[in-house]
């Protein structure tokens, strides 16, 4: 296997991340896989990887941390980030902390490997900004809506208060598919 295609994957989703990391073994990466922060710097720390694939969400920390303290380990690290709950801030601030793309779920393996073999032209500076796809507005609503939902653990009632709607109004939203990109 050739040792420049090293990919660490770091995802608390043990199911996404066993389909993903056999997907992405099977394009030509040599995938480690870690379900925590701390998990995934020690991996980092003791061989930095090529690529990295981080989730936002997870149990003991932010991504937005994680992709701080992969670029500072090795800034050569190609570092995309991957969420269920994009949103613009977070998708600016992820390229600020040194990611080079942002994604989000529902995502396959070949977007992804699009996502960390994209040509970079030119280098940038810190604190600059990349470009990347901004979702629509409706789609960052949708996601929004989702995250509440999970967050009242599918309460539509509880949901529907928390974001200032009527319950009826959150259920015709919530009978829509998401809104591409």
């Amino acid at each position: 296997m050739n040792d420049d295609r090293t990919l660490l994957l770091l995802d608390d989703d043990d199911i996404f991340a066993l389909r993903m990391a056999k997907a992405l073994t099977a394009r030509g990466f040599q995938v480690t896989r870690a379900a925590t922060a701390a998990e995934a710097l020690a991996s980092a720390r003791e061989e930095s990887p090529e690529y990295a694939l981080v989730d936002l969400r997870l149990p003991d920390g932010h991504g937005l941390d994680v992709v701080a303290e992969l670029h500072a380990i090795d800034q050569t690290t190609r570092i995309v980030v991957l969420t269920g709950y994009g949103a613009i801030a977070t998708a600016v601030e992820s390229l600020k902390r040194g990611a080079s793309d942002y994604l989000t779920k529902p995502v396959d393996a070949d977007q992804v490997v699009a996502a960390l073999e994209k040509e970079v032209t030119e280098k940038a500076t810190p604190g600059e900004t990349r470009e990347f796809t901004v979702p629509s507005l409706a789609r960052v609503e949708w996601e929004h809506i989702q995250r509440v939902m999970t967050d009242c653990g599918g309460n539509v009632s509880q949901a529907a208060r928390v974001l200032g709607l009527h319950r009826r109004s959150l259920q015709r939203k919530l009978s829509k598919y998401p809104v591409n990109r």
